[in-house]
């Protein structure tokens, strides 16, 4: 019952490209005998529960019901807040003082256009905070060494600072899409504070270029839906451990050569809806490439090495899925060992239609 619960509150908040994370309520389950530390679990409800609010197994729900700020009597022992969907504008410093078993924090759609510094200092245990469709301008400072997903897509943020993010060892998934960050605000080496961050999204906002300076923990990039015109040589550099690279819907027109190769376990790649004139070139040294979407491209030509490894003889690539519809290219002049080395179970979709 309890895992019902908490699935169905955090379902409404994670509606962006999913992230899955094993052992996403960890927190709520006995000791395994793993080192983590956890929260017993029984059934009885706190000797309070803030007005209107819900309180149940630790989950306290205070969702829908026209909140202007955060409520008072939040049980102390409380691992779950859902405050979203209220009129709530500022969080104070000493909102949340006394929940020091907090893990979850829900906070999206309000109002919120501040949040003071010393907000999250009693939160030493929080792991999730979601901000997601408000009004804020700026990322919150201090927040928690704890802390392993932020979701803030949906505000007015336009500047991304370093001191932010620094320390901030236990990151992992950062979701910054859908706020009208430019280039010139992100901070360099913005993101290097977070040795363990994975998945980062920084779509549809009006970024020109790939951030440098990227953790080489990240295992996913989103930049899709921005301004992006070119891919430089050294954009991706140190990315090593990327398997999944969103550029789709941006402007580019140039992927330079060498750039593919920065980011040696790839293995998705979507380019559609941009202004590639050419596949980019690489893509035929890759071990682990899987997925490649260049469709709604100006492509006019495939040639057999722009997939097929130099030198092919019997060893096939492992992809599985090669879109290239709705590009100048069309099938039949497409020789047919163009795509020999590709297994037989792949989907290739190829020709100038919509």
């Amino acid at each position: 019952m309890k895992a019902v619960i908490i699935l169905t509150l955090l379902a409404t908040v994670c509606y962006s490209k999913p992230f899955y994370q094993k052992g996403l309520f960890d927190f709520m389950l006995e000791d395994d005998g793993s080192g983590v530390e956890t929260v017993q679990i029984d059934d009885r409800v706190g000797p309070t529960c803030p007005f209107r609010c819900q309180c149940h197994l630790r989950v306290v729900q205070c969702s829908d019901i026209g909140l202007e700020q955060v409520p008072k009597n939040i049980p102390a022992d409380t691992t779950l807040l859902d405050l979203q969907n209220n009129k709530i504008t500022e969080i104070k410093d000493d909102d949340f003082k006394n929940l020091k078993h907090l893990h979850a924090l829900i906070l999206v759609n309000n109002k919120i256009k501040s949040i003071s510094p010393g907000a999250f200092a009693s939160l030493t245990k929080l792991e999730r905070l979601y901000l997601s469709k408000n009004n804020l301008k700026e990322l919150p400072t201090n927040m928690p060494k704890s802390l392993q997903e932020l979701r803030v897509h949906e505000n007015l943020i336009t500047k991304v600072k370093k001191s932010v993010f620094d320390g901030l060892n236990n990151m992992i998934v950062v979701e910054l899409g859908t706020n009208p960050i430019e280039s010139s605000g992100l901070e360099k080496g913005a993101f290097q504070g977070m040795k363990k961050l994975s998945y980062l999204r920084i779509a549809d906002t009006n970024i020109t270029s790939v951030p440098k300076g990227l953790p080489s923990s990240l295992t996913e990039l989103h930049l899709d839906g921005n301004k992006i015109a070119k891919v430089d040589s050294d954009s991706l550099n140190g990315l090593n451990n990327l398997a999944k690279l969103g550029l789709g819907y941006n402007n580019i027109i140039n992927v330079e050569n060498g750039s593919i190769a920065n980011v040696p376990h790839l293995r998705e790649l979507h380019l559609d809806h941009n202004n590639l004139t050419q596949v980019p070139a690489g893509l035929n040294e890759h071990k682990y490439i899987q997925v490649v979407y260049l469709h709604n491209n100006k492509i006019a030509a495939v040639s057999t090495n722009d997939f097929c490894p130099v030198g092919y003889n019997t060893k096939k690539a492992s992809y599985t899925g090669i879109s290239l519809f709705s590009n100048p290219v069309q099938y039949w002049e497409i020789q047919p060992a163009t795509f020999r080395c590709v297994y037989e179970r792949s989907a290739i979709q190829i020709g100038n239609y919509k």
